[in-house]
């Protein structure tokens, strides 16, 4: 028998601990990833060129309080804007959804909307059937796959934040954004519907180059800083970003979670390892008086216990790879995430992970072995 022969039966002589074994590996490095996975999409939003030059101006008291109509005539006098519309959440309720909608709809001037969102693709005669019916909106391609939409489609909503029911006819279809969920719709629609009150949620503003975002940031913050409704610009990433932290310690909660996952793993791989070690110590006493040398003992034990390790990390780390690339996230996780890209570097992590509990799992059987006598080694029960 050769020595891999051996590692190998060893490993296999009880197969309902090996498959329990490496099933309790594949299931931790499949949630570690998993969570990984997960923070990544949540603390790194999509940050493409073209929300590089988007900025968002709101209430810098709260969110939640609109900004008056009349600061758009101040905006478009600001230095290096090249765009500026109102951008006011809408927060509707979509088909039957009871607490949550996967997308967001937004009230937007569509005639200045072009330029800051330049990166949508639509068709010319969509768009100018848009801009000429304030009934009706643009849908963006991932929503209006997932729901079936097409051009002349009714969508009806139900208001969580104003007192007003819209509804709206798809006019247009857009993609080639970083996020393709998004409904837009007329602000003077909404305007109409709450009775003309003068407000806007937000501004969308878009600068003229990247090296210019800083500077126009600080100008709108300049401009209303006396003023009787004063703002707060920041970057579109910074904005959504700050909606990720209303959540709150979103990466302390996940990174603690995966530290308990890979303590409670290591756990149960240095119990598997010690029970099957201990089953073996009259054999490995046999070899001891045969001629092997500790280190190749050592070799053995550490061998079966990177094997099982790996395997499980193939199982669970490979899977969730496969997973992530095949399933439609956006669906699974109820529009929840974009994307669920399992990156090399979190592979590298659950592998490395996986080697070092080998290692860890190993230490205890090598330590028991090194400490007892072929004597004592043959004395020991089965």
């Amino acid at each position: 028998m050769t020595i891999s022969g051996f590692v190998f039966r060893n490993a296999f002589r009880n197969k309902r601990r090996l498959l329990l074994s490496v099933t309790s590996v594949a299931v931790s490095l499949f949630l570690l990833v998993t969570l990984q996975v997960a923070l990544r999409e949540l603390t790194n939003p999509i940050n493409d060129e073209g929300s590089s030059l988007r900025i968002i101006v709101r209430n810098k008291v709260s969110l939640a309080m609109p900004l008056p109509a009349r600061q758009l005539a101040t905006l478009e006098r600001i230095p290096g804007i090249a765009a500026v519309s109102p951008f006011s959440f809408y927060g509707g309720l979509y088909k039957g959804d009871e607490k949550f909608t996967s997308f967001a709809q937004f009230a937007v001037d569509p005639a200045r909307v072009d330029l800051l969102i330049s990166d949508a693709r639509a068709p010319k005669e969509q768009l100018d059937a848009w801009k000429a019916d304030r009934t009706s909106c643009i849908v963006g391609k991932m929503t209006a796959d997932r729901y079936g939409l097409k051009i002349g489609d009714r969508m009806q909503f139900t208001s969580q934040l104003y007192p007003a029911d819209l509804e709206f006819k798809v006019a247009g279809i857009y993609a080639g954004t970083a996020d393709d969920r998004n409904v837009m719709f007329h602000q003077k629609y909404l305007d109409e519907a709450l009775g003309n009150p003068g407000t806007v949620g937000t501004w969308w503003v878009r600068a003229a180059s990247i090296e210019e975002a800083p500077l126009v940031t600080q100008r709108i913050n300049d401009a209303f800083a006396n003023t009787s409704a004063q703002v707060r610009a920041e970057s579109e990433r910074a904005f959504v970003l700050g909606f990720i932290s209303m959540l709150g310690d979103v990466k302390t909660l996940i990174s603690g979670i995966s530290i308990v996952v890979v303590f409670a793993l290591l756990l149960v791989t240095v119990s598997t390892m010690s029970m099957a070690i201990r089953e073996r110590f009259r054999e490995l006493a046999i070899l001891k008086a045969i001629g092997f040398r500790r280190r190749e003992l050592f070799a053995f034990i550490l061998a079966e216990s990177f094997g099982l390790a790996m395997l499980g990390a193939v199982i669970g780390a490979g899977g969730a790879y496969w997973l992530f690339h095949t399933v439609d996230i956006q669906k699974l996780s109820n529009g929840l995430f974009v994307i669920f890209e399992v990156t090399p570097r979190m592979m590298g992590l659950a592998f490395s992970v996986a080697a070092l509990l080998a290692v860890l799992a190993a230490l205890a059987p090598i330590l028991s072995v090194a400490r007892t006598s072929v004597v004592q080694g043959l004395k020991t029960l089965d």
